[in-house]
């Protein structure tokens, strides 16, 4: 189930406000300028399942983002933890960086968690299956996949080139618990 955690302090070791109340995050995450709604759907993932097959079962809802976001292209990223380069990926996507377009993802399975650092505080958000986030271009954020990650995802793009980011070079990412403290 989706959780998020509010560190009001950049420097907190410990939320102070922890949520599973999913009406509820969504209506934070918006007052903030995030969106964060869920898909209900009838398509279970397999292990036989190609990015076509995942693309096709969402196609209805994929399109209307697309036409609402002026999303050029949508894929599909699958993590497992024996994914050769899980531990590459982790530490790129743990470096806070920002991108020119919104980052868009539809959990299909599994989860990750967004972090996001804004004006008054970070806002850890554990996106689980079915939930969709979308994190408005130029906000500062982090993703925490785990060490033995578990997770495909639709993503969407107004870049054709697809995931492009500007590193901020602060550390901020390392003053917060990882995915294994929060999600435990």
């Amino acid at each position: 189930m989706s959780k998020l955690y509010v560190f009001n302090d950049i420097h907190a070791a410990q939320a102070d406000r922890v949520t599973e109340d999913q009406s509820e995050i969504a209506r934070i995450l918006e007052q903030k300028g995030i969106g964060f709604e869920q898909w209900e759907t009838d398509f279970e993932v397999t292990a036989d399942s190609t990015s076509d097959d995942i693309l096709q079962a969402y196609s209805g809802s994929i399109e209307r983002l697309q036409k609402e976001g002026g999303y050029e292209t949508a894929d599909v990223i699958n993590m497992t933890p024996d994914h050769p380069q899980k531990n590459e990926l982790r530490n790129k996507f743990l470096e806070e960086h920002i991108h020119t377009e919104d980052e868009v993802r539809f959990f299909v399975k599994g989860d990750g968690l967004f972090y996001l650092h804004l004006d008054d505080g970070v806002y850890a958000i554990q996106c689980c299956q079915n939930d969709l986030i979308r994190v408005p271009a130029n906000t500062r954020h982090w993703f925490d996949m785990g060490g033995s990650p578990n997770f495909t995802a639709v993503r969407l793009f107004t870049n054709v080139d697809g995931w492009v980011a500007k590193f901020t070079g602060e550390k901020i990412a390392n003053e917060f618990p990882r995915y294994e403290a929060l999600t435990k």
